[in-house]
């Protein structure tokens, strides 16, 4: 048999990989076509301050805008667009606990808020309740993401005690905003971290709250971003999420032999959490290990 020409089969070649590539390429953009869009929210100073330690630990996939009154805080916040709302009514001096203030100042901005967040399929909005900014204008952006379509997960804090009455009020009138609002509501009350650890700096409890915020927005939304062994899409995120109320985050980890089972232990009975969760019409479960999970 004659060798074939080596000319042709390298022709041939080129034209297989050819093909490959053109496949590989379509189904990437088909693949990106699909993935869900995801935008995180943090309004006023503690959403910023949330925010930016989101940008530090790294969210894949996902757009991070900063929303405040307060000139000044926008101007050090990290983030991938920012938004100063209400500067006809704050001057850019922010809303002076005054949730009224906030809650005007997102309706000046509305259309800039809708412009930013449209095309989203999936809105974590991330604020600190009791203050004038989050606590006002988390509502307005949270509604304006739920007219256009989109999942919305708040993720918020509840005030320590040691900031006063007035902020414990702001943030119950927040709170039953936010719920009547958002598909799921995860809170965080700063108070049960101080019963944990009561000898913590003040200073030091703020960075540990926006570790757990900033942890709680990656871990849900690095569900859908990121493959896994067992791997969720949106669908399922919104199945669990898209009427979940009030939720809570717990986090485990361990590192023995029966590690799995033990994390996810440690995570329901998390002392953040505080509560009876046999009443939950769902869970959402990520379990992150080595190679040799």
């Amino acid at each position: 048999m004659p060798e074939p020409e080596p000319q042709r089969t390298e022709q041939a070649q080129t034209q297989r990989y050819s093909i490959k590539d053109e496949l590989d390429a379509e189904l990437e953009a088909l693949l990106q076509r699909q993935m869900a869009r995801i935008k995180v929210v943090g309004v006023g100073g503690a959403g910023n301050n949330t925010i930016n330690r989101i940008m530090e630990i790294g969210v894949k996939g996902s757009e991070i805008i900063a929303v405040n009154t307060d000139a000044q805080d926008l101007l050090y916040a990290n983030a991938s667009k920012k938004i100063l709302i209400g500067k006809e009514i704050t001057s850019g001096l922010g809303a002076g606990s005054q949730p009224r203030i906030g809650e005007e100042a997102a309706k000046e901005n509305e259309a800039d808020l809708k412009k930013s967040l449209q095309e989203s399929d999936l809105i974590f909005v991330t604020c600190g309740l009791g203050g004038g900014t989050g606590t006002g204008a988390a509502p307005v952006i949270a509604e304006v993401g739920k007219k256009l379509g989109s999942l919305v997960v708040g993720v918020v804090t509840l005030p320590f005690a040691m900031e006063g009455q007035r902020r414990y009020e702001n943030a119950v009138v927040g709170l039953e905003k936010m719920e009547n609002i958002v598909d799921t509501l995860i809170v965080i009350p700063n108070d049960k971290l101080l019963e944990l650890a009561p000898d913590l700096p003040l200073q030091t409890a703020f960075k540990v709250v926006d570790e757990i915020l900033a942890n709680a927005v990656k871990g849900i939304a690095e569900l859908i971003t990121k493959a896994g062994l067992v791997n969720l899409d949106f669908a399922d995120i919104r199945t669990v999420m898209g009427k979940g109320g009030v939720a809570l985050i717990g986090v485990g980890e361990s590192d023995s032999e029966n590690r799995a089972t033990e994390a996810v232990e440690k995570a329901i009975n998390n002392p953040l959490l505080d509560v009876d969760i046999s009443g939950a019409n769902g869970a959402l479960i990520n379990i992150c290990g080595g190679s040799d999970m």
